[in-house]
Formats: structure tokens, C-alpha cells, sequence
């Protein structure tokens, strides 16, 4: 039997899901899990890609080879098209995301005995804020999705998708935080019947969250505004940027491991005046480390609430770890929060309501249940009911359905 899929494929995991009956099915994409983290890993030794939970686990280990992530962030320019040798193979980003989504696809078959020859992908109101690059992003997914053995391929903003599912009455507002983009829907909700009035959205996301969090807490650590000596007469300079913004970003990381990139931090740790900070980076680049660094900073944003909170960092040295406070979390991203607010608040323009015309806050994304988020928000609107109950499987159970609907 051929039916249309319903795919979340998200920055930094991916849900796919189908009605069975009158009810949305989560599909175990992993044994015993319904999302998939979004990972690809190219195992050099075995010639093999793996993907997930077990692509992560390949990081974890140390195994040779190259980590992706965050792929999704790259739809829309040109790296997605440079044919590049990633480990064992010379191959495009384009083809890459394809393989993942035919992984997707085809654990999806064996779980459910269906055919999908049909996908609703689910995609942000935004992939990029350039409206030539936003147009390219859906069409390399598209590319995609058609490479993987998709024949009949179709979009759905990922906020109208959670709409579908909300069962609050009257006026509501999706805010999805995802990896890469926050969007946001104004619906309403009468008789059992949605209805969607505005949507928008804004390149930040929940790798934004990280990225500022690993500048402000973790780059120092490593050299990140700290005085390296000049090389020829007196004098000192503040270590270059450039480095310490792509270590700290998921999809520049595996084009750093470069023997150019290992010169210049071997340099570094020469010329600092503190030789401990860039001897760590340069560490961090021989052994291929900034991805754990990622998740490290991503477990600390997660556990920020705890009262002993901090980034692990014991895999660069025993006993490294950055304290991690909610205080210390919110003020780094307050920009970032200020960005996600003013957002919201576009969408109800766009919509023609004020704040207290809207009776329910829908949370969707882990990013959006982030005390920095929820507080904002609740500022925003301090008469709406707050609905976090779906918050990670409401854009999958909406794109299916909307797909069976179709």
C-alpha cells in the first residue's frame, strides 16, 4: 500500500510519523525512539555512513572518519553543490542529506509495511532571511527528498503543522524553536477545525543558543580574547576571531580539520602570552574535538537550571569544566531571546491582534521550553494559558495529519 510520510527533518533530529486510524503514529525511526538524531558519520576504516544515534556514538568513540550535523542550516548555499571528498568518498552535501532521508524512509517501510513513494516535509517559514536563498534552501530539499526515492514531494511550514494538533479552543500562537530557525503561527480553533491567520519567522534557533553559549563560556578557555605576541619585534595582539566562531559552529566544524588549521594553532600556542589556553585549542583541533565540545555546551544548556551546572569539558583535560549558572545562561542570550520576542510580536502584527488577544502560548522545539524563552514570552503575554504538553512530536503528528488530509 502507498501513503504519504509525513518528515520533520529538523537541525539537530528528525521525527517522521503517519495516521493510523483517527490518530497520528509516531514511527520508532531508532530501535525504541521516535526521533533520529540528525547526524551523519562517514567511518573511514569500514567504508561505511551511519546515521543517528549510532553516527553520534562513532564521534563518542573516536572512530576515524567525519561527523555532520546541522546540515539543514547549509540548505540554500552554495557548499550544498561543491563535490568535496568527506572521508572515503568525493561526494555533494545535497547527496548526503539524501542518504539520510532515505534511511528515514526506508525504516519507515520496515516499521510500518507501507510504501512512501509521497512525502509533506515539513520546512521553516524562513530558511534564510535572503528571499533568493529562502526559494534555493526549499528547492536543494527538495533535490533531496527526490534523490532518496521520493516521487511526489511537498512543504508545510513546520508551525502551521503544530497547529494542527493543538486542542485549545479560541485564538493560539505556535512559537517553534527548532536547531536553525524560530517560527511562529497565529491560529484559531473552533468546532474542532484550525485555522491558520499569519505565520513568520527568524533564522535563530537552538545551535544560535549554543554557539553564543560556547563563545562566551567555553572559546576563552581555548584562547578566545586573549593576547598572542607578535612574531616579528615587541608588542601583542588579540587572538583573531575567525577561528573561535566556526569551532563553535555545528556545520563549519569538520572543515577545520585541516593541516593549515593545525599550523596556525600550533602557532598560536607558541606566541601566547597564556600558552595553557591555545596549547587547549590546538589539542582540540589535533584530536578532532569541536563536536564534542557542541554537545558538551548543548548537555549544559539542557542542565543550566541544575545548582551545580557546567559545561564538561574533561575530554580536552581531567579536570576542565565551566560553570554554567540559568543567570549566566540568560545573559549571554539575551540578544538572542530579544530576536526570538520581537518575532512573536511581528507575527501578531501580521495577524492585526494585540498580545491579549491571544488565549494559548503553544511551545513547540525543545529550544522553546528554555526558562529564557517562556519567561519572555510570558511577558508578552500574561493572560495566555501555556501549552507545553507536544513540544517535541507536534510538527511530525501535524504533517501527518495534514498528509492523510490531503
Amino acid at each position: 500500500m502507498t501513503q504519504r510520510l509525513g518528515i520533520d527533518f529538523g537541525t539537530s533530529n528528525t521525527a517522521a510519523a503517519v495516521m493510523a486510524g483517527n490518530t497520528p503514529y509516531l514511527i520508532p525511526v531508532e530501535p525504541g525512539e521516535t526521533t533520529l538524531p540528525t547526524s551523519v558519520f562517514f567511518d573511514t576504516n569500514r567504508k561505511v555512513t551511519t546515521f543517528g544515534s549510532t553516527a553520534n556514538a562513532a564521534l563518542i568513540d573516536g572512530r576515524e572518519g567525519r561527523f555532520m550535523r546541522a546540515l539543514k542550516s547549509v540548505l540554500g548555499t552554495p557548499l550544498m553543490h561543491e563535490r568535496r571528498q568527506i572521508a572515503y568518498e568525493k561526494i555533494t552535501l545535497i547527496d548526503v542529506v539524501a542518504r539520510f532521508l532515505a534511511t528515514v524512509k526506508q525504516r519507515a517501510e520496515d516499521a510500518t509495511g507501507l510504501t512512501f513513494d509521497g512525502v509533506l516535509s515539513g520546512r521553516p517559514v524562513r530558511f534564510h532571511h535572503d528571499p533568493d536563498r529562502n526559494q534555493r534552501a526549499e528547492a536543494d530539499l527538495r533535490s533531496a527528498y527526490h534523490t532518496a526515492g521520493f516521487t511526489d514531494v511537498a512543504f508545510m511550514f513546520e508551525p502551521e503543522a503544530a497547529a494542527e494538533t493543538s486542542q485549545s479552543q479560541g485564538r493560539g500562537l505556535i512559537i517553534d524553536i527548532g536547531g536553525g530557525t524560530s517560527d511562529f503561527s497565529v491560529f484559531t480553533r473552533e468546532a474542532g477545525q484550525t485555522r491558520i491567520i499569519a505565520s513568520h519567522g527568524v533564522r535563530v534557533g537552538g545551535t544560535d543558543f549554543d554557539r553564543t553559549l560556547s563563545l562566551d563560556h567555553v572559546m576563552p578557555l581555548l584562547g578566545r580574547g586573549h593576547l598572542l605576541r607578535n612574531e616579528l619585534g615587541d608588542g601583542t595582539h588579540t587572538a583573531p576571531n575567525a577561528l573561535f566562531n566556526d569551532l563553535a559552529t555545528w556545520e563549519k566544524i569538520p572543515f577545520l580539520y585541516t593541516p593549515e588549521t593545525l599550523r596556525l594553532t600550533a602557532r598560536y600556542a607558541k606566541l601566547g602570552v597564556d600558552a595553557v589556553r591555545f596549547q587547549r585549542l590546538h589539542d582540540v583541533i589535533e584530536m578532532e574535538l569541536g563536536h564534542d565540545i557542541a554537545f558538551a555546551v548543548e548537555a549544559g544548556k539542557i542542565n543550566a537550571n541544575r545548582a551545580d551546572a557546567s559545561i564538561d569539558l574533561s575530554f580536552i583535560h581531567a579536570d576542565l569544566r565551566q560553570p554554567l549558572t540559568q543567570t549566566a545562561m540568560q545573559h549571554s542570550l539575551q540578544e538572542l531571546t530579544a530576536k526570538v520576542s520581537n518575532a512573536a510580536q511581528e507575527t501578531l502584527r501580521l495577524a492585526n491582534l494585540a498580545p491579549s488577544d491571544i488565549n494559548t502560548i503553544v511551545y513547540v522545539g525543545g529550544s522553546s521550553l528554555m526558562t529564557t524563552i517562556t519567561s519572555a514570552m510570558e511577558q508578552i503575554f500574561p493572560d495566555a494559558a501555556q501549552e507545553r504538553t507536544n513540544a517535541f512530536t507536534a510538527v511530525a503528528d501535524g504533517l501527518a495529519i495534514a498528509a492523510a488530509r490531503a
